[in-house]
C-alpha cells in the first residue's frame, strides 16, 4: 500500500493514515508502510508436474489465495502435497488453494499407476475383490494358496486366472500366489507394470513403454509377445493372449483352435476380453464383436448397444451396460448367465462357471458355480 502525497486533500491523508495503522493491524503492511510479502516455494516429484503456479519460488501479499494445479505423467496419479500445508484447503486434492500468510515450502507427490479403484476378478474356481485402500479380498477355491492375498497393500489392480491371482502394485512391481506349476507366479522381478492379465497357466504384464511381458506355460505360444508395441491393454484367456493397441486394433498369439486369435481384421476397439476358447472386443459406438469357440453361443453377441465394458468366462460373455444392466451369453450350467435383475453394475468380471458384478455402493454381487464359496461375496463392500 502507497501513503498518498500531502499536496492531497488533508482529510483523504487522514483516511489513508487510518488505513494504514488497520493494516499494520492485521499484519498486511509493514512499519514502513510497504506490502508484507511472503514467499511460496513449489516443487514437485519426477511423476508429474505442477501447471499452476508453476515449479519455483513465488512471493504474494499477505492474504493471497494461490490457486494449485498438480498434473501426473501419463501412468502416475496424484497423491497428496505435503510440507507447509496448514493453510491448503484440501491437501488431498490435485486442484486446490492455499492461502499466503507465512514463508510455505510445499511438494507435489505422485505415484506411479493409477489410483486406487475397487473392483472384482473371477478365476476358475475362485473371486478376488479390490477394496479402495488398496488392500484385496478372495473367496473360494485355495488349495494352492491363491487366496492367500490378505496381506496385500497398496495394490491398483488385480487379475486371476485358472488357479493363480495376480497384483499389480501402485510402484509398478507385481506379486502373485498360487498354482505355479507353469511359474506363472513368478513376477517377482517385474517393473514398470501398468495393468496385469492371468491367463489358465500364464501370466501377461503391460508395461510403461507400451510393450508386453509374459511367464508361464508356453505351449501354445501364449507367451510369444515380446515384439508387441504400442499395447495399451492386455488379455489372457484359456491359451491365448490378446492385445489392444493404441490405434483400436487388436494383435493375439496362442491357441487358435476355434479360431479365437482371428482378430487381425478388428479396427476402433477400446477394450478386449479372452474367454477359454473366444475373444470379445468392444467397439467405441458401444457395439461387441466376438470370434472364437460358439459351442454355447457364447460369440451372439452381434445385436448388443449401449455396451461400456465386457468380460469373457470359460464358455459365457457379459456385456455391463450404460445404465447399469448386465446381459449375457453362452453356458448357463450353473446359472451364471442369470443376472438378468441386476442394476447399479459399476464392472463386471467372469470365471469359469460363475459371474461376478461390483455394484456403485461398493458391494458384490455374484452367481453361478459356488461349490468352494466362489460366490460367497455379498458381505464385501470394496468402498
Amino acid at each position: 500500500m502507497k501513503i498518498l502525497s500531502r499536496r492531497q486533500h488533508h482529510y483523504v491523508a487522514r483516511v489513508s493514515i487510518f488505513m494504514i495503522m488497520v493494516a499494520l493491524m492485521a499484519g498486511m503492511v509493514g512499519c514502513g508502510g510497504s506490502v508484507v510479502e511472503y514467499d511460496l516455494a513449489i516443487d514437485c516429484n519426477t511423476g508429474g508436474s505442477v501447471a499452476t503456479p508453476g515449479v519455483g519460488t513465488f512471493t504474494y501479499a499477505t492474504g493471497t489465495v494461490i490457486n494449485l494445479l498438480a498434473e501426473p505423467k501419463t501412468g502416475y496419479h496424484f497423491v497428496d502435497w505435503t510440507g507447509n500445508v496448514s493453510t491448503i484447503a484440501d491437501i488431498d486434492d490435485a486442484t486446490t488453494t492455499i492461502t499466503m500468510d507465512d514463508h510455505y515450502s510445499i511438494t507435489a507427490n505422485f505415484a506411479f499407476g493409477p489410483q486406487y479403484i475397487p473392483m472384482v476378478a473371477a478365476g476358475g474356481y475362485h473371486t478376488v475383490g479390490l477394496k479402495a485402500g488398496g488392500m484385496a479380498v478372495a473367496a473360494g477355491y485355495n488349495s494352492a494358496g491363491q487366496c492367500n492375498v490378505d496381506n496385500w497393500t497398496d495394490i491398483i489392480q488385480v487379475a486371476v486366472g485358472y488357479g493363480h491371482t495376480v497384483g499389480l502394485e501402485v510402484d509398478g512391481s507385481v506379486v502373485a500366489v498360487g498354482i505355479n506349476d507353469s511359474e506363472q507366479c513368478n513376477v517377482g522381478h517385474w517393473t514398470d507394470i501398468i495393468q496385469v492379465a492371468a491367463g489358465g497357466l500364464c501370466t501377461v504384464g503391460l508395461k510403461f513403454d507400451s510393450t508386453v511381458s509374459a511367464v508361464g506355460d508356453n505351449t501354445y505360444g501364449q507367451c510369444n509377445v515380446g515384439n508387441w508395441m504400442d499395447i495399451v491393454q492386455v488379455a489372457a484367456g484359456g491359451y491365448h493372449t490378446v492385445g489392444l493397441e493404441a490405434n483400436g486394433t487388436v494383435s493375439a498369439v496362442g491357441d487358435n483352435t476355434y479360431g479365437q486369435c482371428n482378430v487381425g481384421n478388428w479396427t476402433d476397439i477400446v477394450q478386449v476380453a479372452a474367454g477359454g476358447y473366444h475373444t470379445v472386443g468392444l467397439k467405441s459406438d458401444g457395439t461387441v464383436s466376438a470370434v472364437g469357440d460358439n459351442t454355447y453361443g457364447q460369440c451372439n453377441v452381434g445385436n448388443w448397444t449401449d455396451i461400456v465394458q465386457v468380460a469373457a468366462g470359460y464358455g459365457h460373455t457379459m456385456g455391463l451396460k450404460f445404465d447399469g444392466t448386465v446381459v449375457a451369453v453362452g453356458r448357463n450350467t450353473y446359472g451364471q448367465c442369470d443376472m438378468g435383475a441386476w442394476m447399479d453394475i459399476v464392472q463386471i468380471a467372469a470365471g469359469y462357471g460363475h459371474t461376478v458384478g461390483l455394484k456403485s455402493d461398493g458391494t458384490v454381487v455374484a452367481v453361478g458355480h459356488n461349490s468352494y464359496g466362489q460366490c460367497d461375496v455379498s458381505y464385501w463392500d470394496l468402498n
